[in-house]
């Protein structure tokens, strides 16, 4: 099917424009995202950081490495990966940015070579700062990931630098939360240049992502944010014996764990063996399953934007438990919808999902309200119509 763009001077059509993608091709949130315009015949090029084979219909693909993505295999969650990832960053924040320049320039190149109309980059370190850096007067549209703003930028003078002139750079900005377009501001965005807030990864498929016919009955509490340096894991696993000791019967599943020595040895140590599971990476369409088959999940990151497990979560009638920061209640007021807890207080996470657990008419209340949330705010194609405007709008602006 293809899509027709609101006119500016006369119409014209997705199927006609000339799209041109910086971003991670291997990350399945790029992918949804790219999809959309891809399937319906437009000529999208990919310039991927990492070197990739998208199962996407793409009009050229090339792999432009940036901070040694060339060099990293793509295990974000693989076993016995999850004090690699702490370091792998910090060396990225330091020695990243030398190579940008270098990188740009081979950016710039396939730039004039495809001619497109537009080019977004997904992600400010490095896609964006690789973007801004090439810029050479196509517009360009940056999307915020979570964390860009709040642990990247401030890692040290050359992030600062990097993300500053990106965003002075940018014609639009896309974020998943209102907090991020604020921050695009503080760090130079132009405050009268188009803006866009969506999910990362375009919305949510609720064909895909929905809720059970029948409500879990078991007390299966969820952790599906993995190993990563942002989310307080630990926590997690010290507010499960608290729990335990009122609920006996909880059962807790952990999703990118299996054979994590770190998440072994917590289990190991705290004595829950018996109530954890520590599963293994699924693919995007076997999460629905998983998070229909669980009542609560925990979710506790200390730098978030809008996390996508989080919305699908809510989309499969999941109750929330999460962080308590400026973006995640831009989704959930506490006691309505989900509860928001201290991210680094085992007792505040234990003392939530207890509530949670023992409140059967707080969690079909929230299940209902966060239908409705997902169909107005979050669900795919919606989102991705609003996305093609907002393209609109920059091009028009520009």
């Amino acid at each position: 099917m293809i899509l027709r763009l609101m006119p500016l001077n006369n119409f014209w059509y997705i199927g006609s424009m000339r799209l041109l993608f910086v971003a991670d091709g291997r990350s399945p949130i790029a992918r949804n995202w790219i999809r959309h315009f891809a399937e319906p015949g437009a000529q999208v090029f990919l310039a991927s950081t990492f070197p990739c084979t998208p199962d996407l219909p793409l009009a050229g693909l090339e792999i432009v490495p940036v901070a040694y993505s060339g060099r990293a295999p793509y295990v974000p969650q693989a076993p016995g990966n999850s004090r690699a990832i702490g370091l792998r960053s910090a060396i990225r924040h330091w020695l990243g940015p030398l190579t940008i320049p270098r990188a740009a320039g081979r950016l710039r190149s396939i730039t004039q070579q495809f001619k497109p109309e537009l080019v977004h980059a997904l992600r400010i370190p490095y896609e964006g700062m690789l973007a801004a850096e090439a810029y050479a007067g196509v517009p360009l549209v940056v999307s915020v990931w979570g964390n860009d703003f709040t642990l990247h930028a401030p890692a040290n003078g050359l992030m600062r630098h990097y993300t500053s002139w990106t965003m002075e750079v940018a014609d639009g900005l896309h974020a998943d939360c209102q907090r991020d377009i604020r921050l695009g501001r503080q760090w130079g965005f132009e405050p009268r240049r188009p803006t866009l807030v969506a999910p990362g990864n375009g919305g949510v498929r609720t064909d895909l992502f929905h809720p059970a016919a029948a409500p879990e009955k078991k007390a299966v509490i969820l952790n599906a944010r993995g190993f990563r340096t942002y989310v307080r894991n630990d926590t997690f696993f010290k507010a499960i014996p608290l729990v335990l000791a009122r609920r006996p019967d909880a059962e807790f599943r952990c999703v990118g764990m299996a054979e994590d020595p770190q998440a072994i040895k917590w289990v190991r140590q705290l004595g829950i063996a018996g109530n954890v599971r520590l599963l293994p990476v699924f693919s995007h369409a076997e999460m629905a399953a998983i998070f229909r088959g669980a009542q609560l999940a925990v979710s506790l990151g200390t730098h978030d934007g809008t996390p996508n497990t989080l919305l699908e979560t809510m989309a499969c009638g999941c109750f929330p438990i999460a962080a308590d920061l400026e973006s995640i209640r831009e989704w959930i007021q506490p006691g309505k919808n989900g509860l928001l807890v201290d991210a680094n207080d085992p007792g505040s996470v234990a003392d939530a999902i207890l509530e949670a657990l023992e409140k059967k008419d707080l969690r079909q209340q929230a299940a209902g309200l966060n239908q409705d949330i997902i169909l107005q705010r979050a669900e795919y194609e919606r989102c991705m119509l609003k996305a093609e405007q907002f393209y609109r709008r920059v091009l028009s602006a520009t």
